[in-house]
């Protein structure tokens, strides 16, 4: 029996991130940061100065990509990696003063995103979709922290 994708949650989730993604990527472009970045910037406007490492945990993704990410938003002039001072192995990602100025339009930029999407939308049903997606997220994250979904494996070039 064939699925029909539009009764697949993965499908609608993967469809829904790409949405968001390009609502965001058409304010952001003018601000100076993609939406790939966005999760590092929310992060570090919260808590400057973190590790890689604290940054994955936090955003949850493949430490290739944020290696990658971090290497992007370091050119782009985003954020200084400063030697950790106490492990020498470690370094810590602060924002750069055009981050931090940029953190108002940008954090802007995604409330307008958010709401070109949810147009239409009553309140309740806003809240309540965004509700059942953090359940649907802590369920995924009780799968993962039991093994059961196995980790990304790292994409070949």
């Amino acid at each position: 029996m064939t699925l029909n994708r539009m009764d697949s949650a993965t499908y609608l989730a993967g469809q829904l991130a790409r949405a968001f993604s390009r609502s965001l990527n058409q304010r952001s472009e003018a601000l100076g940061f993609s939406p790939g970045q966005f999760p590092v910037l929310l992060e570090l406007w919260s808590q400057d100065g973190l590790t890689q490492k604290q940054l994955l945990d936090r955003v949850g993704i493949e430490q290739a990509t944020m290696a990658n990410t971090l290497s992007r938003m370091e050119r782009d002039g985003l954020i200084e990696r400063r030697p950790h001072p106490k492990d020498r192995r470690a370094q810590l990602v602060y924002l750069s003063d055009k981050a931090r100025r940029m953190e108002e339009d940008a954090t802007a930029a995604a409330r307008e995103a958010d709401q070109a999407l949810f147009a239409g939308f009553r309140r309740f049903e806003k809240e309540l979709l965004l509700e059942y997606i953090r359940m649907v997220l802590e369920n995924a994250r009780k799968l993962e922290s039991a093994g059961a979904l196995a980790p990304e494996k790292p994409k070949a070039d």
